[in-house]
């Protein structure tokens, strides 16, 4: 992939460039799953961060859990949690919104005062497109969407994913843009279209400082 392409992956469609990696281990729940599929998308989730270099926790000081990833049915039964408009601000008109566009999913992110991830959510209406996945495929998918702020229009035209004999996997282009932006030379959060310039340079050292 080269600068272009990366650059793309992070400009949003309003024309900013913008990236942010977690700034802190990531602690992740799972709601409205049975205990094989809580299995899975835990274990995307490990396997995608361990790629980045990154770690995981036991719990966050400050939220408990960090990254909160919503399966249900209709978009209605998010304003019937507890408290998760607490965390999500506005979250009544955000789901009235999104059911009238018939989304599947959404991600919501809040920040650390330097500007790196310190929480996700992620919320995944199991409509008949998803429910006809893969357990394996859809947890991937979500796994990688988290790891990195990546553009509103990112993943709009292709998917994060390819198959690789019979196999779900991460395209490898992908994979090497998340180690990229992880490496411990790279800034946490960056607003300068020249980021991706670096992105591309880690990427051809194989990301080793």
């Amino acid at each position: 992939m080269d600068a272009a392409g990366v650059e793309a992956l992070f400009t949003r469609a309003t024309g900013e460039y913008l990236f942010a990696r977690w700034g802190r281990p990531i602690v992740p729940v799972v709601f409205g799953v049975d205990d094989a599929t809580l299995s899975t998308v835990k274990g995307a989730i490990e396997a995608v961060v361990a790629l980045a270099g990154h770690k995981m926790a036991e719990t966050d000081p400050e939220l408990g859990a960090n990254l909160m990833l919503f399966f249900f049915r209709d978009w209605a039964e998010l304003t019937e949690v507890p408290n998760l408009d607490r965390l999500v601000p506005d979250l009544a008109p955000l789901c009235a919104r999104l059911a009238a566009q018939g989304a599947n999913q959404y991600r919501a992110f809040r920040f650390d005062a330097d500007g790196a991830i310190k929480a996700a959510f992620v919320f995944i209406r199991m409509d008949d497109e998803l429910a006809a996945l893969p357990a394996e495929t859809l947890a991937l998918n979500q796994a990688v969407q988290v790891i990195c702020l990546w553009s509103d229009r990112a993943f709009a035209e292709s998917s994060p994913l390819a198959l690789a004999g019979g196999q779900v996997v991460l395209r490898p282009e992908i994979g090497a843009v998340i180690r990229a932006g992880y490496d411990r030379v790279m800034p946490a959060v960056a607003r300068d279209p020249s980021h991706a310039l670096r992105l591309v340079a880690r990427i051809g050292q194989g990301g080793v400082a």
